[in-house]
Order: C-alpha cells, then structure tokens, then sequence
C-alpha cells in the first residue's frame, strides 16, 4: 500500500511546477517515486506505474499545457518510466545507501540523456530549428537540458532518501521500542 501512495505523491508532484509558478524546474518526486515502487511491488505491477504517469503525461499535455496530445511524443517517456521501475526492482529489492545512490544516479542521468536526445530528434519533425540536426545541434540541447538535469539529479536524491529512508527508521524505532518495553529477566 506505501508504495501506491508514494506513486500517487510522485505523479502529484509533477504539478509543483504549475503550481509554484514555475519556480519548482523539474523538482518532483517522480524518478525518486518509481524506484520506490519498483522495488515493492512485483515486476508486473510497471504497467500500473507507467499508466498512472502516462495519466498525468495527458492531463498535463491537454489541461495545463494546453496543447493537443500525441501518444508518439510520449511512448520513449513511458518505456523510460517502466525501466525505472524495473530499475528499482531489480537493484532495491535489498536496500542500501550504495544501491540507492546508484539507483538515483541512474535514474536521474537516463531521463537526462532520452529527454534531451528525444526534443533534439523531435525538433524538425515539429518545424523547429532550435537544435540542428547536427553535432553541435546535440550537444546545445544537452546543455541547454544541464539546469534541468540538476534540479532532476537533487529532487531524486531527496525524495529517494525520503522514500527509502523513512520506513528504515521507522522499523529501527519500532525496535528501539520493542528492546526498551520488554521486562528484564
């Protein structure tokens, strides 16, 4: 049940942006939240992750956005989500600080790379030349992408701690209590 919750919180927190005017780039719990759900919940469970986010992709295309949604813009983002999750599943299972980290770090850097490397390749279909169909045109997207992949990078790191770390302390806790209550013999 955790791990719905914290799938719901991370697909909300897509809206911090819109919410926040703005200010909130690219800070959400979402790479963070698949992880988490990746590795509570059976492998199969990856297309309930994905539908949930695929929901709010459509939500945020047509109703915040305001612009006609086409599932060809989306299907990279969506195959990228079920990887995380299968990420998280297969790495998390055993939960580490190493692990973790890499699981951010993996996370993070791999929706840097496709995002990127998907509205370099998408601009001339869309009539953009805002990045050229060139080397250099790749390489000004990926830099333009760096201030994102930050905020990503951080708000990943953050949230997994959150995700990962709380049920670790809460278990310690409970048996710090559970030690301190039981009579001496």
């Amino acid at each position: 049940m955790l791990a719905i919750l914290v799938l719901v919180l991370a697909a909300l927190s897509r809206l911090l942006p819109h919410v926040f005017h703005g200010v909130a780039y690219n800070f959400t719990a979402v790479g963070a939240g698949l992880l988490f759900f990746g590795s509570r919940r059976p492998r199969w469970q990856a297309v309930l992750a994905v539908a949930v986010m695929a929901l709010m992709d459509v939500f945020l295309t047509v109703k915040v956005y305001g612009y006609a949604f086409h599932l060809s813009g989306y299907l990279a983002t969506w195959a990228w989500y079920a990887a995380v999750c299968l990420l998280g599943s297969a790495l998390l299972r055993r939960v580490t600080v190493l692990r973790v980290c890499g699981g951010v770090l993996a996370s993070a850097t791999s929706f840097f790379l496709l995002s990127n490397f998907m509205v370099w390749a998408s601009a001339a279909s869309l009539g953009s030349v805002m990045y050229p169909h060139t080397l250099a045109g790749l390489a000004s997207c990926y830099a333009a992408g760096l201030p994102f992949y930050g905020n990503d990078l951080m708000s990943t790191g953050v949230f997994a701690a959150v995700f990962f770390g709380l049920p670790v302390l809460a278990e310690r806790l409970a048996e710090l209590r559970d030690s301190t209550t039981q009579p001496m013999a």
